[in-house]
């Protein structure tokens, strides 16, 4: 039965197991390593009690939950859910890694047309696009792939595409501590695709200029042109 389902994927003693593995990460310095491991296995921890509720989620919507083909679908849809949120157990010292450089070079630094894929924090459906970014370095650079990953850092959370773009701008200005970024965010809705005003070709975009991008035009009319948003 349902029930005898549910007791059989919860257990209590995972509670116990996440929160000490939580307060043994946040209590004492460790090694990169460490660190990963610690994570991964509070996430394996913590699937039982989402896998609960997913499989409570079907029953609720008029599904049978014991079919053959969604056995394991609550299981399934509890790792998937891990995967699109791990933004949150990553941070921009993680992602960094002492991939910034000193380096004689005051010019602009650009990496558009990057994908990413997010969740809208309203309707917990993805909106997704490109992100154009942009600093002027101000004798420090960071790997260019380090630009991709702080946006997916951020991207994988629940979010609103207005912060999320903020969010990219802010973590980049306060790593680099360049002369000015800019961030610009292009995506499609599935909230408003697959549901509501259901506007397919609808795209929304989202910008944050900082430092010289806001008080330069024409620093920002480069940014424009080269990134062919104008």
């Amino acid at each position: 039965s349902l029930q005898t389902k549910q007791k059989h994927i919860h257990k209590d003693a995972q509670y116990t197991n996440v929160q000490q593995g939580e307060d043994y990460l946040n209590s004492w310095n460790h090694s990169d390593v460490e660190v990963k491991n610690l994570k991964n296995s509070v996430e394996t921890n913590k699937l039982p009690c989402i896998e609960k509720f997913y499989l409570t989620i079907l029953s609720e919507l008029g599904e049978d939950a014991e079919r053959e083909g969604l056995l394991r679908t609550p299981l399934r849809a509890a790792k998937a859910m891990q995967f699109l949120t791990k933004g949150y157990k990553e941070t921009i010292r993680d992602v960094l890694n002492e991939a910034i450089f000193d380096e004689n070079h005051e010019e602009m630094v650009i990496v558009k047309d990057i994908d990413f894929f997010s969740l809208c924090e309203h309707h917990l459906v993805p909106f997704f696009g490109k992100a154009h970014v942009a600093y002027l370095s101000n004798r420090k650079v960071v790997g260019l792939s380090k630009i991709a990953r702080i946006v997916e850092i951020y991207s994988r959370r629940l979010q609103v595409q207005e912060h999320l773009t903020k969010q990219i701008a802010q973590a980049i200005s306060e790593a680099l501590e360049p002369a000015g970024v800019a961030v610009v965010m292009e995506a499609n809705h599935m909230c408003m695709v697959m549901r509501g005003v259901q506007k397919i070709n609808a795209c929304t975009v989202t910008s944050v200029m900082l430092g010289k991008f806001q008080d330069d035009p024409k620093t920002r009319s480069e940014f424009i042109a080269l990134t062919g948003k104008n």
